[in-house]
């Protein structure tokens, strides 16, 4: 039955059913006209036009019900092609086919809205692409150019029949597609030789897997960053110079009037030898200050060994006797790092968590945990905290009268040279400090 159905039109079927519907009434009317005391005349007249009016009925019927499809089939073609000014218009807005069309045209309200946002979006997101100062390349399955902005053509240069449909290999951008991202490499092209930041994502378009690279160059925030280094060191240095040669050319001066001049107070000497000690005690506080930065900017490579972290914190905490500290035990493990380098940086924050310490009377406690790939060693202190942790990796920045402001400093650069990290931050619960500090199992 379905079959038959298939083979045989819409409009006709909807046909045939008007028919059907209206046969047993004019088979009935039919019947009483041949069976009823009528004139031969009179019966095929009336006949005649009752079948008339039958199969003009079911066709209007049809045709009514097809003109209605065709309109609803026209809105949709319509909303297909993109095109939402058409609308829908019926006699009763509460039958069904006023519901349709009404439905259509909210429909199409809709769509037009999401279009004009959609084109906006685009538009905004186009201008941005072409605005920023990063080079964007995107690739499609097959390693063709897709897309790219202007940063990436004045990277790429000038090229004769454009960049759009070329291979990566071609562009000279195949190393870009493999290897692991983020990361930084050396390479150079037509508009800039880099150091470069290489970064890569994947999105879909038209069901397909395109992968977009975003190419950064660093030479300039690592000049900025650079000049900033400098600016900050010399700052720093010329303070702790100033600060040194100022009370020298001081003393010195008024130890040479004492020198030339003929008639000397009585107590001269006593006067050239505090001068004298004066100018030492400052020369050696400079001596110290120049072999500290010596010692920040001359780090070793650390040579790796098995270091056994718990035997690692007992032995550094014994070293600590002013203050209370109290050893957690966490999990037996062990990293490869150099243990000299890890003793100097532990005993730096412990010394600097007992220091803090100190000034409230408190304790200070140490932990460690393991983290996936990772130790984690806890410094708690329950110290006064710290305000701000902005200047805390400034070298030879300190707050501490007799501080060198080289001791966290050097701890996180031993830290960082072991491929791990080191951070400060407030404790919550109550005042003092956490120092965590964080180094690759294994």
């Amino acid at each position: 039955m379905g079959s038959r159905s298939a083979k045989v039109g819409y409009e006709t079927r909807l046909y045939l059913y008007a028919l059907l519907g209206g046969a047993p009434a004019v088979v009935i009317a039919l019947s009483l006209l041949v069976f009823g005391q009528h004139a031969h005349k009179t019966v095929w007249t009336l006949g005649l036009l009752a079948v008339g009016f039958w199969l003009g009925l079911a066709a209007y019927v049809r045709a009514d019900v097809v003109r209605s499809l065709r309109n609803v089939a026209n809105l949709v073609a319509a909303v297909r092609e993109g095109d939402y000014t058409l609308r829908g218009r019926s006699v009763r807005a509460d039958d069904a086919l006023g519901e349709a069309l009404g439905e259509l045209n909210a429909l199409s309200g809709v769509l037009r809205d999401q279009r004009l946002e959609s084109m906006e979006a685009s538009a905004l997101l186009e201008k941005v692409i072409e605005a920023v100062d990063v080079a964007l390349f995107a690739f499609d399955p097959g390693r063709h150019l897709r897309l790219v902005n202007r940063a990436g053509e004045r990277l790429l240069g000038p090229r004769p029949g454009g960049f759009l449909g070329a291979t990566a290999e071609e562009l000279g951008l195949g190393p870009l597609l493999e290897g692991e991202a983020p990361r930084t490499f050396a390479m150079s092209f037509a508009g800039g030789k880099g150091p470069w930041e290489l970064k890569r994502a994947t999105f879909r378009q038209r069901g397909l897997v395109h992968e977009l690279v975003v190419l950064s160059d660093l030479h300039r925030a690592l000049r900025e960053e650079e000049r900033a280094a400098w600016q900050r060191l010399v700052r720093v240095i010329g303070h702790e110079i100033n600060n040194s040669l100022a009370p020298i050319q001081s003393i010195a001066g008024h130890l040479h009037e004492l020198v030339v001049e003929r008639e000397r107070p009585a107590d001269w000497e006593d006067d050239m030898r505090s001068g004298l000690s004066v100018i030492a005690r400052r020369a050696e506080s400079l001596g110290r200050f120049l072999r500290a930065y010596a010692q920040l900017a001359r780090l070793p490579p650390p040579k790796l060994t098995e270091v056994d972290v718990g035997p690692w914190l007992e032995r550094v905490c014994a070293l600590e006797t002013r203050v209370p500290l109290r050893l957690v035990p966490g999990p037996s493990t062990r990293i490869a790092a150099d243990p000299d380098q890890l003793d100097q940086l532990l005993i730096n924050l412990v010394r600097n968590a007992a220091e803090a310490a100190i000034e409230t009377q408190g304790k200070v406690e140490l932990t460690w945990t393991r983290l996936a790939g990772a130790v984690e060693v806890h410094v708690i202190d329950e110290g006064p905290g710290i305000a701000s942790t902005e200047n805390l990796f400034v070298p030879f920045f300190t707050t501490k009268p007799s501080g060198s402001g080289i001791g966290l400093v050097l701890a996180r650069q031993i830290a960082e040279g072991h491929g791990g990290s080191l951070t400060l931050e407030a404790r919550t619960e109550r005042t003092g400090c956490v120092a965590r500090l964080r180094l690759p199992a294994g």
